[in-house]
């Protein structure tokens, strides 16, 4: 749950307005310096504050990672893949489908611009009283409409999910109740975590959400044995509140002068509602996708939405290590270059990053299918999740690993969109990637899988559409991009594809046949044996067919070390 609250706060977007002839960037993550003068303009980083920033950005994002994977290791070991876990990823989703939609698109696209260009214009008394006035309105309407779903959860289960038996159903909204706490805390947090980015304080805020994972592990272990899955649902709250307060010493030290202001007439609030209809339209749209896979696999064999959420979360995983950290550090550098008019630099990075991310990701969709299982064995496999679970994780996500170039593609294009000011056309092709998913879904769970398998299930279908329609969607975002650049040097591209498609198939072929041998490691050494094996065959598969990147990255590799040496 809100794993995607951090790329929603932290990934920086470009909204519509301008300051001069600098655009307003979403938050201050890297690109705006923020002045403690109300008389000083707000200065771009240097080079090498940038590198701190995305530095402090990718250290927090990768503990991120690493803790949330063994806070899923430690879930499957106590509950397993049946009805309790079923039971809290359909509760969770309530949550944070309210704060993504309510706040999350006041958070990434409205109220760090609001608040920056205020600070610019020399209002900081005005900026200052913005910040008041929406942390006062977002807590509120957060507080209002979680009450509402608290009161009316058993009727939102029961409409949602009406395939789950009655003991299910109850157990679900008992969780929901519960987990509705959460959005309330994390409006606040999520406010004061970009307001902090927007000061150039990136260490607390990177922190923040590894001091969520933290919560819900100490709630698996601590409180889980004694009050069963409510106590990993208080989890989810405790981690809330350490999100909240491992903030508070950075808003002390920027001096915010807070009190609840009610005043829903403040321009910069009309402003900041004005800016938020796209990303609330296409936060939206990424949570129906959501609703819909639990909506139909909780129709299916117990243990089929578990299943599910566990492959897409290992899915997540390469995604995010290969593009949005990409896609987190390059952005700025797309922002600078529209902000220049440079259309030739923005399409010459564009077409660099495009390559390499390709490059990483093909290799790495190659892995995860051939690895799947004992990759899910080292992870989840103990305690109460069974070798019957680590199967059913693995036929999903033998279908959801087929679109991670895809998924790679969809994170760093619609960067180059928002560094253009176009937010409406991501927004419109994800609502049609939406739209095809579901009706790919309708139909693919009729033929895909056996239903009543959990080792096989239907469920696989879910997450074939999913990658069908992510496919899609990062297609035709490529072909929409690529004259608002002016070409993105396709030849080379496609050169630079087959390359790495090439070595990926060694790789594949000598992993496919060492499987066998690889196992004698045992199941905690042989997946890690595996990926350091078959990252070291596609690496030299690639230099040896001379593919661009390979060179490019080993050269990078050897300066970092000589400089390490002397």
């Amino acid at each position: 749950m809100y794993d995607t609250l951090r790329l929603t706060i932290n990934l920086s977007n470009v909204t519509s307005g301008r300051v001069g002839r600098i655009p307003k960037v979403e938050n201050g993550l890297y690109f705006r310096a923020m002045q403690t003068s109300t008389s000083s303009s707000a200065q771009p980083h240097t080079g090498r504050a940038l590198l701190r920033a995305a530095g402090l950005v990718m250290i927090g994002f990768v503990l991120s990672r690493v803790l949330g994977l063994l806070r899923d290791a430690i879930i499957a070991g106590v509950f397993g893949n049946g009805m309790a876990f079923d039971a809290y990823v359909a509760a969770s989703r309530p949550p944070e489908t309210i704060f993504l939609v309510v706040a999350g698109g006041a958070l990434a696209s409205a109220f760090i611009p609001t608040f920056s260009s205020a600070i610019e214009q020399g209002q900081r008394e005005q900026a200052w009283r913005l910040t008041n006035v929406v942390i006062t309105l977002v807590t509120l309407a957060m507080a209002l409409i979680c009450v509402v779903c608290i009161i009316f959860a058993r009727q939102i289960v029961a409409l949602w999910v009406p395939e789950f038996s009655v003991e299910k159903q109850a157990l679900t909204a008992q969780l929901m109740r519960i987990m509705l706490i959460s959005p309330i805390i994390f409006g606040a947090s999520g406010l004061l975590m970009g307001l902090l980015n927007a000061h150039q304080r990136f260490l607390l805020p990177a922190l923040a959400p590894s001091l969520y994972n933290a919560g819900i592990i100490f709630g698996a272990l601590a409180l889980a044995p004694v009050m069963g899955v409510s106590g990993l649902a208080w989890g989810v709250v405790i981690g809330a509140a350490l999100h909240l307060l491992v903030q508070l010493p950075g808003v002390a030290a920027i001096r915010l002068p807070f009190r609840p202001v009610l005043d829903v007439s403040d321009p910069g609030v009309r402003e900041v509602v004005r800016l938020m209809g796209p990303r609330v339209l296409g936060l939206a749209i990424v949570q129906i996708n959501f609703w819909v896979n639990i909506g139909l696999a909780s129709g299916m064999v117990e243990g089929s939405v578990g299943a599910l959420q566990r492959a897409f979360m290992v899915l997540l995983l390469p995604q995010g290590l290969i593009a949005q950290s990409v896609a987190t550090a390059v952005f700025p550098t797309f922002a600078a270059q529209a902000a220049r008019e440079d259309t030739g630099a923005l399409r010459q990075t564009l077409g660099a990053v495009l390559r390499a991310v390709l490059f990483l990701s093909i290799p790495a969709t190659v892995g995860l299918i051939l690895l799947r299982v004992p990759v899910i064995r080292l992870i989840f496999e103990h305690g109460q999740f069974t070798p019957l679970d680590t199967q059913a994780t693995a036929w999903a996500l033998l279908f959801y690993g087929l679109g991670l170039a895809a998924h790679a593609l969809v994170e760093i294009v619609t960067r180059a969109f928002y560094a253009l000011h176009d937010t409406r056309t991501p927004v419109l092709v994800g609502g049609g990637a939406m739209l095809l998913n579901i009706l790919l879904s309708l139909l693919l769970i009729r033929v895909i899988g056996q239903p009543g398998n959990l080792a096989q299930g239907s469920f696989a279908g879910l997450a074939l559409a999913n990658t069908l329609a992510t496919t899609l969607e990062g297609l035709a975002l490529l072909w929409l991009i690529t004259p608002r650049v002016g070409g993105l040097e396709g030849r080379r591209m496609l050169n630079g594809t087959l390359r790495a498609g090439a070595a990926s198939a060694v790789m594949g072929v000598l992993l496919w046949l060492g499987i066998p041998r690889f196992e004698g490691f045992g199941p905690v050494l042989s997946p890690l044996v595996a990926i350091a094996a078959g990252g070291a065959v596609f690496w030299g598969a690639a230099w040896l067919l001379r593919s661009e990147e390979a060179h490019l990255f080993s050269g990078i590799a050897l300066r970092r070390l000589r400089r390490g040496r002397s």
